[in-house]
């Protein structure tokens, strides 16, 4: 992809030709690169006014970036945004220690709630009877979705048996979904920024009557009509990076609520894997 290209990320377009650029032009490119991650919001009025310049120098740099106005800007970062693209503004820097942690706590607490009010008795309960019951429980997660589905892998094997993590390191899955057992359960983890595979793997799932639960941020939501059951987990920070927080709060509600369903044989894998630990001298004291 050329730094030119229409899906070139802003941010680098204004550093490829931020050499050529006259002096006001490079004061709005200053004033952009230090507010990436709030551009969406601004007005064509207020990069003026904020930068200086005036609004003729605005449009001059914007259509020399290749845009054809500031709609097609706005539109760009945030779409950037909405898949998961880090966009870093300066300001986060020189945020008091303490505000910034204040900051961070509240966004970390609304995208927990956002996650909890997502959820109905109904649906949660569904939810963790198929993975309790399930005959064999797949887990898949590409990319950011990984750890996720590493961790849940982890903790319902603990209560369970016959959970796994697919596919194995560099191999296909196609002969692993061959393998499943009729009404087994797939957990698709599928946070944004995700492979092209993934679309193609929900269809095909759906096409063989897998039961899917499939686990991700809001832009999982065309695939709703294709899975079983959909939950969601917002994960918006303060700044450039996805936080996964709520997504492994989640992770342990479900994890949790499913050994309670099976407590007597959960109480009892869970001491024979303790047992083993402590044959296998695996873990330190």
């Amino acid at each position: 992809m050329s730094e030119t290209s229409p899906q070139t990320h802003i941010g680098r377009r204004l550093q490829h030709h931020f050499p050529d650029l006259g002096p006001q032009e490079r004061r709005v490119a200053d004033f952009i690169l230090a507010h990436l991650e709030d551009l969406a919001v601004y007005s064509a009025t207020d990069l003026s006014r904020l930068s200086g310049v005036s609004k003729a120098t605005v449009t001059r740099l914007f259509r020399r970036l290749g845009y054809d106005d500031f709609k097609a800007v706005k539109a760009h970062a945030r779409q950037l945004r909405h898949y998961g693209v880090p966009l870093a503004s300066r300001s986060d820097a020189l945020d008091d220690g303490v505000e910034r942690f204040r900051r961070h706590a509240e966004r970390e607490q609304e995208n927990l709630r956002q996650c909890l009010d997502g959820l109905t008795p109904v649906l949660f309960d569904e939810v963790v009877r198929a993975l309790d019951k399930a005959p064999a429980v797949a887990v898949i997660g590409y990319r950011n979705s990984y750890p996720v589905a590493l961790h849940l892998r982890q903790q319902l094997l603990q209560a369970r048996a016959n959970v796994r993590l697919l596919p194995a390191p560099n191999q296909s899955l196609a002969e692993e979904l061959v393998e499943l057992e009729p009404g087994a359960l797939v957990v698709l983890i599928g946070f944004r920024r995700r492979p092209r595979l993934f679309e193609t793997l929900v269809e095909a799932l759906a096409a063989r009557e897998q039961r899917v639960l499939l686990i991700g941020d809001p832009t999982t939501a065309k695939y709703a009509d294709r899975v079983t059951w959909r939950l969601e987990c917002a994960l918006e920070t303060i700044s450039a990076f996805d936080s996964y927080a709520s997504a492994m709060s989640l992770v342990s509600l479900l994890a949790n609520a499913m050994l309670h369903r099976r407590l007597a044989q959960g109480r009892s894998r869970i001491g024979e894997v303790a047992e083993l630990y402590e044959a296998l001298d695996e873990l330190a004291p």
